[in-house]
């Protein structure tokens, strides 16, 4: 069951991906490719995910592993068989005696989880049955992989987006990360759990969105992000199917404006809630930050209505959620402190309650500041996590909050 209507409520169920040999199967020359700066080392990696997962479970949170709810979906033959074709499609294999092998060798694999995992991790020439030339391609390009690893699935944040009692199913900015929804879509389809889960956005559009750049304000106002990884027809489509063809309690959308950059990649990355009345803000991006609210046209059925909103941040966020809002800078005071600590994610904060946030624990001056405003702060080790380029909002989906 979806059931999302803050980005602050008391959280009880959140997905993980534990971070798996895909970390390892990154190398550098493809590394940019892969949207990562640099390379993690898995076994620290996982120490520091298990007390990420371990900061949830201590504040009485579920946490679900999205490798597991795909693997109990693939326990049934003819979903396997269905998921396997479909992940092959996608796979970018251009040689079709190469897509029946590739096929064959994940039919092959017997165990449910195993087969999610080698999904996920990617597939070395070297690991198939024989690792003789037979295409084309093996003789003109130097590559390792049939399949590529998919290095960024623990950022579990972008694939898909929890909204109210549906799903926001994306349509992913790179190709890199375009087969990560593939585990989702299987999830809503065939889970036992969250069969049936209204479906607000999907995959196969055309214009892509990503998870990290929307926040569920409140019951009524969704905020979405601008940024270099959702476009900005995709936030129309998405308010177009959630006031019309599934009428939710969506009254308005609002859309922030930030710079189409790596360095923001997304909207969480500079902006994120953690108490009722109080959010992270990077201050660059405060500057040059643009709202519009997006609304049903009243007049004309089925289409919509788009204004600029010119007032202070503060002021817009106050309208809508009834109380004077406070935004606490990521960094502090210091704009080189601020520069620094927005690179590793000091304002990328996941709420387990109102008031009480999990965060990096290398952002000392942000989580300080924090804590300067009454904000409860459970810091997690973050050296090898971080290289990712995302931070504990990035690492988790909630399913389900009060």
């Amino acid at each position: 069951m979806i059931n999302v209507y803050s980005e602050i409520g008391k959280l009880k169920t959140v997905l993980l991906h534990y971070p798996g040999e895909e970390l390892n199967n990154l190398i550098p020359r493809y590394l940019e490719e892969l949207l990562f700066d640099d390379i993690p080392w898995l076994p620290l990696a996982r120490a520091e995910h298990d007390a990420f997962a371990n900061a949830f479970r201590n504040a009485g949170v579920k946490v679900v592993y999205l490798e597991d709810l795909v693997a109990d979906v693939l326990k049934d033959s003819e979903i396997k068989e269905k998921f396997v074709k479909e992940f092959v499609s996608e796979a970018s294999i251009h040689s079709e005696t190469l897509k029946e092998i590739v096929t064959d060798y994940l039919m092959g694999i017997t165990d449910p989880k195993e087969l999610v995992l080698k999904t996920m991790a990617g597939i070395k020439k070297s690991e198939m049955e024989s690792d003789k030339k037979i295409t084309l391609t093996d003789y003109v390009v130097d590559y390792p992989f049939v399949c590529n690893p998919m290095p960024n699935l623990y950022f579990t944040r972008d694939p898909f987006a929890s909204i109210y009692d549906g799903i926001c199913l994306n349509k992913m900015y790179s190709a890199t990360r375009s087969r990560e929804t593939i585990y989702a879509k299987y999830i809503f389809l065939y889970h036992k759990d969250y069969k049936g889960t209204k479906l607000f956005y999907n995959r196969d559009n055309e214009l892509n969105i990503e998870g990290g750049d929307i926040l569920v304000l409140n019951k009524e106002t969704l905020i979405v992000g601008v940024s270099e990884r959702t476009h900005s027809g995709a936030i129309e489509k998405l308010a177009k199917n959630m006031f019309y063809e599934q009428k939710t309690s969506l009254k308005r959308v609002l859309a922030f404006t930030i710079p189409k950059m790596r360095t923001f990649m997304h909207l969480d990355t500079v902006f994120t809630q953690v108490d009722y009345d109080k959010f992270t803000i990077h201050k660059e991006c405060y500057e040059t930050l643009k709202v519009y609210e997006v609304t049903k046209d009243e007049e004309k059925v089925g289409k919509l209505k788009v204004k600029e909103l010119n007032d202070t941040l503060e002021d817009i966020l106050e309208a809508y959620i009834g109380k004077k809002v406070t935004l606490i800078p990521c960094g502090g005071e210091d704009s080189v402190s601020a520069a620094r600590e927005q690179w590793s994610d000091g304002s990328n904060t996941i709420a387990i309650a109102p008031g009480e946030v999990i965060a990096y624990e290398r952002n000392d001056i942000t989580n300080k500041t924090l804590k300067n405003y009454g904000i409860t702060v459970h810091t997690i080790p973050s050296s090898e996590l971080s290289r990712g380029r995302g931070g504990p909002r990035c690492m988790c989906m909630p399913l389900e909050r009060e």
